[in-house]
């Protein structure tokens, strides 16, 4: 016990601390991790945001009375007394203030899902890691579940993969602009397929769909589906040079999505090596300001 990373949170506004801290602090969790444990906290909250602070506090006192995590009062303390920062704050747009209250203690830090919710704020995060050294990945679970990773792994040469078809639930949150609440989730699950290098998105919307399509530099083609009615289950189609490749996305798999995350941050707090680059994260929040802008006008936005 004495070896494992003392693991700070800002932000407990979100059920995804809860499940953090259940997998890091509970040994008889199902899936348990040993390689840290959150020990302190600094519950934020962001006041205009319903689903922030009618959580924040409940969150906050489950973290205290469940996992024995000292909750404090400033995101300094937090990085104080720490070896490793997990940024949960549920709003992205605190997420630059935050980090900038933090970067400079150099702690390794992962910034939960959106990373941002503009290009500009995911450029400065990025700029601060950089000047102050430090570890920084994000992402969404979606990334790292078991059917997608092994649908990837069975293609020998990425470059074969010329294109794929992405679907996931896509509410809309005021507070967080167009595609950045939901919409992050299948994004990044087009990105781990396809990688970098989309040049130009056109979206087309209603009240009841979302449809995004982005051609890369390469002339692949990436799409996402949004819905807001019918199925709310997450998959892709692959298209590939053998055929293509239907990968659903299940809950019910042999280990929860949030382990498969939670393995790619400690080999990040341990190692300082990202499970994704920032380049590709700031990508992928570009694609998402672009689609909203196509949504809004209807134009072709270039990256």
């Amino acid at each position: 016990m004495t070896n494992r990373l003392r693991i700070g949170m800002i932000g407990t506004d979100t059920s995804h601390c809860i499940h953090f801290a259940k997998y890091l602090n509970d040994p008889e969790a199902p899936h348990p991790l040993e390689g840290g444990r959150v020990t302190i906290a600094y519950p934020g909250g962001s006041p205009d945001f319903h689903l922030s602070r009618s959580r924040v506090d409940g969150y906050a006192a489950e973290l205290r009375n469940e996992y024995g995590v000292s909750i404090v009062g400033t995101p300094e303390e937090v990085a104080e007394a720490c070896d490793a920062i997990l940024l949960t704050s549920v709003d992205g747009r605190v997420h630059l203030e935050q980090f900038r209250k933090i970067a400079r203690f150099g702690k390794p830090v992962f910034i939960d899902k959106p990373f941002a919710v503009s290009s500009e704020h995911a450029r400065a995060i990025a700029d601060l890691a950089e000047a102050h050294h430090v570890p920084l990945f994000s992402a969404s679970s979606i990334r790292f579940m078991e059917e997608l990773q092994s649908a990837l792994s069975a293609v020998t040469d990425k470059q074969s993969v010329y294109g794929a078809d992405v679907f996931g639930p896509m509410e809309l949150e005021e507070t967080q602009p167009g595609l950045f609440w939901y919409g992050i989730h299948s994004v990044d699950m087009l990105y781990q397929i396809l990688g970098p290098g989309c040049e130009k998105v056109q979206a087309f919307t209603n009240e009841e769909h979302e449809f995004v399509v982005g051609i890369w530099k390469d002339g692949r083609v990436g799409t996402v589906r949004g819905n807001r009615k019918g199925n709310h289950t997450f998959g892709a189609s692959m298209h590939t040079s053998g055929g293509p490749v239907f990968v659903p996305v299940r809950a019910e798999t042999s280990k929860p999505a949030y382990v498969m995350l939670l393995e790619r941050i400690i080999e990040l707090f341990t190692t300082g090596r990202p499970a994704v680059e920032l380049s590709e994260t700031i990508e992928a929040i570009r694609f998402i300001e672009a689609a909203n802008e196509s949504r809004a006008t209807g134009n072709v936005i270039f990256l």
